[in-house]
């Protein structure tokens, strides 16, 4: 509203001078004084004798209007002063200080506020340059600055873990990389970083974050160079990771980058779309028969085992044979043929009288041979 009152006055005053002027130079016309047709008055004619020719613009004198007179600059001042009796004559009146002085204390003192108070989040960082001239880092909190445009405060979020995702599961979208068996892998990973240094974040590099993305291409590519396609996808994608995070450290540090790379995770390494499925074959029969040679490895440590164990026992049951033979060689009979008999459900028995055997071929031969008589 102070606004408008002021273009409201500015108005006003325009109207009075324009009304001002034009009773003037109407006065002057009047006069006639200095005209090609002369003074005005009785000395012109009709005829045009006399005293010249006629004054066409001759007319009576008017009364001439002072300034602010008129009907418009009078509805200026109805107009502004009904505004004041609607706002409760809040406003200034045109008599006393001139109401622009306030809006601009009003303006002045927020300016003053919003430009040189700051509040810093937790974890956040605030960068002052005093014109445009990197000045100094304050931590969180409220900070006070000049006010703009001498000093101006940027603030850095460092606590934030920003991740940049490079590659993709789309076929449409592969990231071919060359391993170092003469290989090709389409890998997807992404990089999480922080910023370490706000000045050197802001002012050091035009664009950090397609620095970092270009940084973890070359990274990613130089250390895929120098492992083989089964490290590549199988169990070396840790080792992968950490040496490509170490790669990328040491090349923005040497950039002044003012960054920190948190870690590398790779979502996706698998051979082209094209083959991927005959990879997957070939992947699976490798399995298979990995798995193979591990069931025989294990079957050959529980007999290796098991002979030692054997071994082992043997050398004590001699230890005993050579201090007792005679028992020895009968307890070990006995334990033997209790491990034999034991699974026949057949008894044999030895008894004074009982013919154990009987041999029914010689029977029957004899038989034979007493009838021929």
């Amino acid at each position: 509203m102070p606004l408008f009152f002021r273009r409201a006055a500015t108005y006003k005053g325009f109207m009075a001078k324009f009304f001002g002027w034009g009773a003037r130079v109407g006065a002057m016309l009047n006069e006639n004084r200095g005209g090609p047709w002369g003074p005005s008055g009785d000395g012109g004619s009709g005829d045009g004798g006399g005293g010249g020719p006629r004054n066409p613009w001759g007319q009576p004198p008017r009364k001439r209007r002072t300034p602010g007179a008129g009907t418009n600059v009078s509805s200026i001042d109805d107009f502004l002063r009904r505004s004041r009796e609607k706002f409760g004559g809040r406003f200034p009146h045109q008599e006393g200080r001139p109401y622009w002085l306030y809006g601009l204390g009003v303006f002045v003192l927020l300016w003053l506020l919003f430009t040189c108070f700051h509040l810093v989040g937790p974890q956040e960082r605030g960068v002052v340059t005093l014109f445009g001239k990197y000045s100094r880092t304050v931590n969180s909190g409220i900070a006070m600055t000049l006010p703009l445009p001498i000093e101006r405060l940027q603030k850095v979020d460092v606590g934030q873990i920003r991740t940049r995702d490079i590659g993709s599961s789309d076929a449409a979208q592969e990231n071919l990389i060359l391993t170092g068996d003469q290989n090709i892998i389409d890998v997807a990973y992404s990089v999480r970083w922080t910023i370490r240094d706000p000045q050197l974040y802001l002012f050091q590099i035009n664009d950090p974050e397609s620095t970092i993305g270009e940084v973890a291409e070359s990274s990613m590519r130089a250390v895929l160079a120098t492992v083989s396609l089964d490290d590549a996808i199988g169990a070396g994608r840790s080792d992968i990771e950490s040496r490509v995070s170490l790669v990328m450290q040491q090349v923005l540090d040497r950039y002044g980058a003012g960054v920190r790379i948190e870690g590398i995770a790779i979502k996706q390494s698998d051979p082209p779309a094209t083959v991927n499925n005959a990879f997957k074959e070939v992947s699976a029969a490798q399995q298979e028969a990995q798995s193979y040679i591990n069931q025989a490895r294990a079957y050959a440590q529980q007999q290796t085992a098991r002979a030692q164990g054997d071994a082992a026992s043997f050398d004590k049951v001699y230890a005993q044979y050579k201090l007792a033979p005679e028992v020895t060689r009968r307890r070990m009979y006995y334990e033997t043929m209790e491990r034999v008999l034991s699974k026949v459900d057949k008894t044999v028995i030895e008894a004074d009288g009982v013919t154990p055997y009987l041999p029914l071929p010689q029977v029957q031969r004899q038989a034979q041979e007493g009838a021929a008589r």
